[in-house]
């Protein structure tokens, strides 16, 4: 089992029948998923999930496992997603796969969030890994320019040679910044540019980080 399974199928365990469950995107979840409809089918536990992707929302129905909507439900008993980096201050950042608006609109609001990770995803500072930020298609030159200002290396993300396109139809400009020191400051500065619609940085937002290192679980809490 690898480590990231591990950390997804531990998270599993912490749901509670009659939960809604915000549901993150990823190979992380897609482990968690999987053992969720397995608690299901072994003990009857009865959840609804609020899916942040596309690939998750088709994963989920596969499997079996209910799912609605904020129209139906305002509130989210638990959320349970991956991430790219984890700073030593459970700062994270997000959006490898293009889902972080969503990711984080479900996160956000949930009573309780868990990220699952292996320890490969711990970082001291973030910033190795691209920050994706989310950009409004009209003009997007223009915040690609407005984003490079801010001291990054910028490159709209493309997949299979075509634009990534969101599932909310918005383009990704993947931003290095080598090191990012202040994540709250850097995402507010980004916010404020005309055309952003949202960046990877999931600030002040984890409850919970579990990792597991060779088959070994840890719990890092703030």
């Amino acid at each position: 089992m690898s480590d990231k399974q591990h950390a997804a199928e531990k998270a599993a365990e912490k749901v509670k029948d009659g939960m809604v469950l915000g549901i993150g995107s990823g190979s992380t979840v897609n482990y968690m998923l999987k053992k969720l409809a397995k608690r299901m089918e072994e003990e009857g536990l009865q959840i609804k999930g609020i899916p942040s992707s596309k690939k998750t929302e088709k994963l989920a129905n596969e499997l079996g496992i209910p799912l609605t909507t904020f129209a139906e439900n305002s509130k989210i008993d638990l959320a349970i997603d991956g991430a790219d980096e984890i700073d030593e201050h459970l700062q994270l950042s997000k959006g490898g796969g293009g889902s972080l608006v969503r990711e984080k609109m479900v996160d956000s609001i949930a009573d309780y969030f868990i990220v699952i990770a292996g320890e490969d995803k711990l970082v001291k500072s973030l910033g190795e890994f691209p920050l994706p930020v989310e950009v409004v298609p009209f003009g997007w030159e223009l915040t690609e320019k407005r984003l490079a200002n801010l001291g990054c290396q910028t490159a709209l993300r493309y997949q299979e040679d075509e634009r990534f396109i969101s599932d909310n139809g918005n383009y990704i400009i993947d931003c290095q910044f080598e090191i990012i020191d202040d994540p709250e400051k850097l995402h507010s500065e980004i916010k404020s540019l005309l055309g952003v619609v949202e960046t990877g940085l999931f600030v002040n937002i984890a409850d919970e980080v579990i990792i597991s290192e060779n088959g070994q679980l840890r719990s890092l809490k703030k």
